[in-house]
C-alpha cells in the first residue's frame, strides 16, 4: 500500500468521524426536540454531547465542519432553517463551540468536560438573552435569564459527567484523538 493510499483512506475514516458525529448530534436533538419544555427558549443541549466528543476525536477544521453540520441539520429538521429561532441557535451554537474549543486546547486534562460544558452552555445561553434583547423582547429578556442560566447550569452538569464518563471509556474515542 503506498503512502497516498494510507493517507487516503485515514483522511477517509477522519470524514466518516465528522459525519458520525454530526449524525449524533442531529439524532440527539431530535431526541430533544420530542422532550416537553418549560419554557419557550429552554433547552437541555444534548447535541453538544456530539460537539463535546469532537473536542477530543477531531481536529480543527473537522471540528468547524461538525459544528456548521450540527446547526444547519438542526435548522432544516426542525423546520427553522428561515426564522429567526434559526440565529438563536447559531449565535448559541457558534459561541458555545468556540468557548469549549479554546478551554480544551488551552487547559488539555487541567479543565474536565463538566467545566467545558459550563462555559460553553453559559455562553450560549448569555449570547441568546443579549440576541433575544437586541431582536425581540428589549429590556424585559433578562426577566428569563434567572431560570434561563440555572437550567444551562444543570444540564450542561449533567452533559459534562456523561461526556467525562464516555471519554474515560469509550474504545472508539480513544482510537479517534485528534491533533489540532
Amino acid at each position: 500500500m503506498s503512502h497516498s493510499d494510507r493517507a487516503s483512506g485515514r483522511a477517509e475514516l477522519r470524514i466518516r468521524s465528522v459525519a458520525m458525529l454530526a449524525a449524533f448530534a442531529l439524532f440527539l436533538s431530535t431526541v430533544e426536540y420530542l422532550i416537553p419544555r418549560p419554557m419557550p427558549f429552554v433547552r437541555i443541549g444534548l447535541a453538544n454531547l456530539a460537539v463535546m466528543i469532537g473536542l477530543i476525536a477531531l481536529n480543527t477544521r473537522e471540528y468547524s465542519l461538525l459544528v456548521v453540520l450540527k446547526v444547519l441539520g438542526q435548522g432544516i429538521i426542525h423546520g427553522t432553517l428561515v426564522s429567526y429561532v434559526f440565529l438563536f441557535s447559531l449565535a448559541g451554537t457558534l459561541s458555545s463551540a468556540l468557548v469549549m474549543y479554546l478551554l480544551y486546547r488551552t487547559c488539555g486534562k487541567r479543565i474536565t468536560f463538566v467545566g467545558i460544558s459550563v462555559a460553553g452552555a453559559t455562553v450560549s445561553n448569555s449570547s441568546q438573552l443579549i440576541l433575544a434583547g437586541v431582536l425581540l423582547f428589549g429590556r424585559s429578556a433578562w426577566l428569563i435569564a434567572p431560570p434561563f442560566l440555572i437550567m444551562g447550569l444543570v444540564t450542561s452538569v449533567l452533559l459534562g459527567l456523561f461526556a467525562e464518563q464516555f471519554a474515560g471509556s469509550s474504545r472508539w474515542l480513544a482510537d479517534q484523538e485528534a491533533p489540532c
